[in-house]
């Protein structure tokens, strides 16, 4: 499954909040040990975000397609997955590994 997270999913996802189809899609996958690949897109992941990005870091069965900062001038926490990415990490994924290396220079 891959879940084009923003920072709202991302905090409802580390929270454990599930009120919204997508949300109770991905947990139905970890409950079944199932990956779930999450494609980064949030103005805050660098700031408020970061700390539910965090959780979700270090959390069995999450895998992040690999993200950077996508304009690190004018939109300093802003976090971007490369979605060229998403295969690969889907494949990493279904092996239980992190495609790496994961931050990138967008």
């Amino acid at each position: 499954m891959v879940v084009f997270s923003t920072g709202n999913t991302i905090a409802k996802l580390a929270n454990a909040i599930t009120d919204t189809p997508v949300l109770m899609a991905a947990k139905s996958h970890l409950r079944n040990l199932r990956p779930v690949v999450l494609a980064v897109s949030t103005n805050d992941g660098l700031g408020m975000n970061a700390k539910s990005l965090g959780v979700l870091l270090n959390s069995k069965h999450y895998y992040f397609i690999p993200f950077g900062q996508d304009n690190p001038i004018d939109k300093k926490n802003s976090l971007v997955a490369k979605l060229e990415y998403t295969i690969p990490t889907i494949m990493e994924a279904l092996d239980g590994k992190q495609l790496q290396p994961m931050i990138v220079q967008y």
